[in-house]
């Protein structure tokens, strides 16, 4: 069963690169990438599937909350970029702060909710997980272009 599992996944993850790679300047599939992203956290932690059942609707809802707070912050760095008065510049500091603060406080929720459906272990796993796919991706990218430089 994990010898199928694992084949499966790395379907997943080829699927996915092939389909990117041969896009070339187009945006890529957000299934697609979801698809091998899923399969890549899926197998790096070994989820059971009874646990992949119920991680992965609390992931995502995490990953949104936290994507939109990382717009949030964002959004206050641009503004700390421009010329700015210090009332205005302790008004974005504090801001900054509390936004880091709620970060947080998410993260450990997130956690806590985690760790019900799936092993402590697998859950300190996650975030190299995630990191892995990330640079999994950019370095995929980067051999596609290199590619394409070497045809020209």
């Amino acid at each position: 069963m994990k010898k199928l599992t694992i084949l499966i996944l790395a379907f997943f993850l080829c699927f996915a690169s092939l389909s990117m790679a041969q896009r070339g300047n187009q945006q890529y599939d957000q299934e697609k990438f979801e698809a091998a992203r899923i399969a890549f956290i899926t197998n790096r932690l070994d989820l059971k599937a009874s646990q992949a059942e119920k991680f992965w609707p609390i992931f995502n809802q995490y990953q949104e909350e936290r994507k939109s707070m990382m717009e949030e912050l964002s959004m206050l760095n641009r503004q700390a970029g421009r010329e700015i008065d210090d009332e205005k510049a302790k008004e974005l500091i504090n801001k900054r702060f509390e936004l880091q603060e709620k970060l947080l406080n998410r993260e450990k929720r997130f956690m806590n909710e985690i760790i019900q459906v799936i092993s402590p272990s697998q859950a300190v796993k996650l975030g190299g997980a995630n990191r892995d796919f990330t640079r999994h991706v950019y370095r995929m990218q980067q051999g596609r272009d290199r590619g394409e430089s070497n045809k020209n």
